[in-house]
């Protein structure tokens, strides 16, 4: 007689194994993403997210379910990269409000909390595609549904005949996705999903599975030579000296006026204040002189745990005197293809109605935004992308009352999306632009003198306007836009697919143009990556430049990686 309940015991183990399974095969999911790019990123993604509710899951010593739903669903949340990422993390949310309610769960109670996953994760996502992780979700929750229908009890048939039906709609996603069946693969985040089933259903079933985990230290930045503003650095003020971070374990919900007392007692004793209440759990940030104080006043809503604070004079001390250290020791100008570090939050601690995000990588791209005004950079992009809990500690770094975000990657929106969503002390909007170029673009249209909302409106429209082209190389043989790829060649790849293909770098560049323009542009930006010589691309601007003399070419340093020219016409 098969098994007809699962434990909290056991669905810790078959959760660890789904993403230690997903952490094995992540490198082979990413293979799978359609453009044969360096970065592509949907099983790293995936596997980051998961391993960040792993990590909380493996930290449980004797788990309930509540607690294991918790540390999948808040883990997740915070984890989450890329779209497949946070489609991944609404997923084991949804999954993860219905499993709570029990002690024990069995067929009818899986069911139903498929059901709940695959409409959480549609609502998150404003336009749903189908052929794709949705799509693979949607199928193994309705076989659920019929097994559950159909008096299934034996949990072994029942997880076994929806990883099978899982396989079959994966297998169909390219008859849905063209660009799949050109590109001959399936959907990527798909066969993340099913990769972590299969790896859940191993444990199940009692396999040798180690499950001890290797948790990936976080990606080293690209970026990070030195800046030259050492001497502000030095002389920027410090009002509050202690960088401090809790979490509250509530005792009971927070209500409204607790939630606006406890905010306005840290705002008498510091400043930088963010409170994010999730469920049972209260994520707390405030510079102050003294932590006791808030640490004091937090105990009268629960228990504390993760406390962290910070010297932030000391750290100041250090980072400026190792900043020194390391320009004495160096005699020639930072290589570019370190780009500087973002410095632009030195000391901010003054109060102001509105603030800037970006995320932006390579040394000229990033002095671009700041000399636009932004005041927190996020380093990633194509290359990696940030987590919402990148994001909620860059929107807790700015003291301000509304922070516009630009997440200059279309598979980066949804995490800023997310943290918009789990942010209640602060006016978050998302401008969703999809390259850096329309983030230039965003932000030089603001303007100070009209509404938030105005500024919201006017910035979203004029970001459709910009065409963005972008040049990296191939790593791996395909068929894509009925373009033959090879491994090395060079592509142009513009904002609705590929443009142009070869193997003379600057060729591809100039060809891309040529497809990316229209009679309405009168603007081209040439931004040139951190192994293009400036001479190279002043010859590529010359070309350009001599091919639409009606329009202004501008040539500029981006240092971005991986991609050697980022071109915007508009």
């Amino acid at each position: 007689m098969g098994l007809n309940v699962i434990d909290a015991k056991m669905l810790s183990k078959m959760f660890l194994a789904g993403a230690k399974n997903l952490e094995h095969k992540k490198e082979w999911i990413n293979e799978l993403n359609v453009f044969p790019v360096p970065d592509g990123d949907t099983g790293t993604n995936m596997s980051m997210t998961i391993m960040s509710a792993a990590k909380e899951v493996a930290a449980i010593a004797e788990p309930d379910m509540i607690s294991l739903a918790k540390a999948i669903s808040s883990g997740s949340l915070r984890g989450a990269r890329g779209n497949s990422g946070v489609i991944l993390s609404q997923l084991f949310r949804g999954f993860t409000k219905v499993i709570k309610e029990y002690d024990e769960i069995n067929v009818a109670i899986l069911a139903s909390a498929c059901d709940k996953a695959v409409e959480t994760a549609y609502k998150a996502v404003m336009k749903p595609k189908e052929g794709t992780i949705l799509t693979v979700a949607k199928g193994a929750a309705k076989r659920a549904g019929d097994l559950a229908m159909a008096g299934e009890k034996d949990l072994e048939v029942f997880i076994g005949e929806v990883i099978k039906e899982a396989d079959a709609v994966l297998a169909q996603t390219p008859e849905m996705l063209p660009v799949l069946k050109q590109a001959g693969v399936v959907d990527s985040g798909g066969q993340g999903l099913v990769e972590v089933l299969k790896g859940a259903f191993d444990a199940f079933l009692g396999k040798e599975i180690d499950l001890s985990l290797d948790i990936p230290a976080k990606a080293a930045s690209k970026t990070g030579a030195m800046t030259s503003n050492i001497e502000a650095q030095a002389n920027a003020e410090i009002k509050f000296c202690y960088c401090t971070q809790f979490l509250i374990m509530l005792n009971k919900p927070f209500n409204i006026k607790q939630e606006m007392d406890f905010k306005d007692y840290l705002s008498s004793i510091g400043d930088s204040i963010v409170v994010v209440a999730d469920d049972e759990i209260v994520k707390v940030h405030v510079h102050t002189n003294d932590p006791g104080l808030a640490m004091q006043k937090a105990l009268r809503y629960g228990s504390l745990t993760t406390i962290i604070i910070e010297n932030m004079r000391l750290e100041r001390d250090e980072k400026v005197s190792d900043m020194m250290e390391k320009q004495m020791q160096s005699t020639d100008l930072p290589d570019r293809s370190e780009p500087a570090a973002d410095n632009s939050n030195a000391g901010s601690s003054e109060h102001k109605d509105t603030g800037f995000i970006a995320v932006s990588i390579g040394e000229g791209m990033n002095e671009i935004f700041r000399s636009l005004g932004v005041d927190h950079i996020i380093e990633g992009g194509q290359t990696m992308n940030p987590s919402t809990e990148d994001m909620l500690n860059a929107i807790e770094k700015i003291n301000a009352d509304n922070i516009f975000i630009f997440p200059n990657n279309k598979n980066i929106i949804l995490a800023a999306n997310q943290a918009k969503q789990l942010t209640t002390d602060k006016n978050i909007i998302v401008i969703p632009t999809k390259t850096v170029p329309q983030g230039i673009t965003a932000i030089i249209n603001y303007v100070p003198d009209i509404s938030i909302e105005e500024n919201e409106a006017v910035m979203t429209e004029e970001v459709k306007h910009v065409a963005t082209g972008q040049v990296t190389y191939a790593v791996r043989d395909t068929m894509i836009d009925n373009k033959e790829i090879h491994q090395g060649d060079f592509m142009g790849i513009g904002d609705k697919g590929i443009l142009a293909v070869g193997t003379d770098l600057h060729d591809v560049a100039f060809n891309m143009v040529k497809e990316m323009m229209s009679d309405e542009y009168e603007l081209i930006s040439i931004y040139y990556g951190d192994i293009i010589k400036e001479e190279q691309a002043q010859k590529l601007a010359d070309l350009v430049q001599a091919e639409f003399g009606s329009c202004d070419v501008e040539l500029q340093f981006g240092g971005q990686p991986i991609y050697s020219y980022i071109i915007s016409a508009e």
